[in-house]
């Protein structure tokens, strides 16, 4: 079962095997204490969390032409649960950090988030937490091919992890939560997808070759950016990060400024341009406090995915801001703690057992 508890902070990583009594992943009552804890990345290679949850850390996907390799992590189900005949179903959790920062291992104020993972696969479900190009390294769309490319990956080997390939869903906060909805409504379109790297066609990481798809089918954002048209306005409206300079994170994204990008670049970068009513279902949930990424971005998606006809769930989380961050501790928990049951409840409805199976491609 699904936890989160305020408990004693412990430094580490949470629930590794061997700890006499490992604590429930957590979320941090204070900002510095989870900054604090985070300094030293300790997540091992191969890591045992309770319930029998194994961590597979670094695996790395492909190696996109003059840039770092890009990796993920895996957590995978209890040995002892029964594997399902076509493989469990996958989570693909994507991290925020205004495309600038961030990484797999962590997530706004959870200060164990591979727990909080771990506790998802012990449902019975195959959970994939990526890395990918910072907007430093790269300009989109090279976020968009990473997601892309890990998605094909894990196809690629679905019979090595025990994964259905046909159930997959992305999730993700902030810029993920950008990317998960971009690529749940971008499915196979052509200018999306990873470009082999030169010389590497045939190998085992060029996910360009294999016949898979992209596709995906269901999609949860937490506090996501949807149209880079409309979030300088908003942003205005509501006191919000300002998009009113060069260095704002949606413009560092695409390497122009606000009304200096071509309406092609907005639209290309924006998850809201891509609808249509062959999508597969959506939840979105947002703080209406945010002062980060505006959370009439959110409503407005909505609204867009409505006027398609595409199933999809709104969550509107009252008092709290970006991350759900709350007046108090208690605020936050409460407000992460809500979120994460939402979206484990959407994601059992749409990938689980007993779900209905959606289609790869549109």
């Amino acid at each position: 079962m699904l936890r989160l508890a305020a408990i004693p902070l412990i430094i580490g990583v949470a629930g590794c095997a061997g700890l006499a009594s490992p604590p429930a992943p957590i979320i941090a009552g204070e900002a510095e204490v989870a900054a604090e804890l985070v300094q030293a990345d300790r997540y091992p290679r191969e890591i045992t969390f309770p319930g029998g949850v194994r961590g597979l850390a670094g695996l790395v996907y492909w190696n996109p032409a003059g840039y770092r390799p890009l990796a993920l992590d895996l957590y995978l189900p209890p040995a002892m649960m029964e594997r399902p005949p076509a493989g469990f179903p996958l989570v693909i959790r994507i991290h925020g950090g205004g495309w600038m920062s961030g990484d797999k291992h962590r997530s706004g104020p959870f200060v164990d988030f591979p727990g909080v993972l771990a506790s998802v696969a012990a449902r019975g479900y195959v959970v994939a937490s990526i890395d990918y190009r910072l907007s430093a390294e790269a300009r989109f769309p090279a976020q968009a091919h990473d997601v892309k490319a890990a998605i094909r990956w894990l196809r690629m080997n679905a019979a090595t992890y025990g994964i259905d390939p046909a159930r997959a869903v992305t999730w993700g906060e902030s810029a993920g939560g950008h990317l998960a909805a971009l690529a749940a409504l971008s499915c196979d379109i052509e200018a999306l997808k990873p470009v082999a790297p030169a010389g590497d066609s045939g190998s085992a990481l060029d996910v360009t070759a294999a016949p898979v798809s992209d596709c995906v089918q269901g999609s949860v954002a937490w506090s996501g950016v949807f149209d880079m048209s409309t979030i300088a306005p908003q942003a205005n409206t509501v006191q919000a990060l300002s998009r009113e300079a060069p260095e704002a994170p949606e413009w560092r994204l695409l390497g122009c400024f606000a009304d200096q990008c071509r309406p092609e670049q907005l639209a290309s970068a924006s998850p809201a341009a891509y609808v249509d009513p062959t999508d597969p279902p959506m939840l979105l949930i947002v703080g209406d406090q945010d002062a980060t990424i505006p959370f009439h971005q959110t409503l407005e998606m909505a609204k867009k995915l409505r006027s398609s006809g595409v199933r999809h769930e709104l969550i509107v989380l009252r008092g709290v801001g970006h991350g759900f961050i709350g007046k108090t501790p208690d605020q936050t928990r409460d407000a992460n703690r809500k979120a994460l049951a939402e979206t484990i409840r959407f994601v059992d409805r749409t990938i689980g057992p007993g779900s209905p199976v959606l289609p790869n491609i549109k």
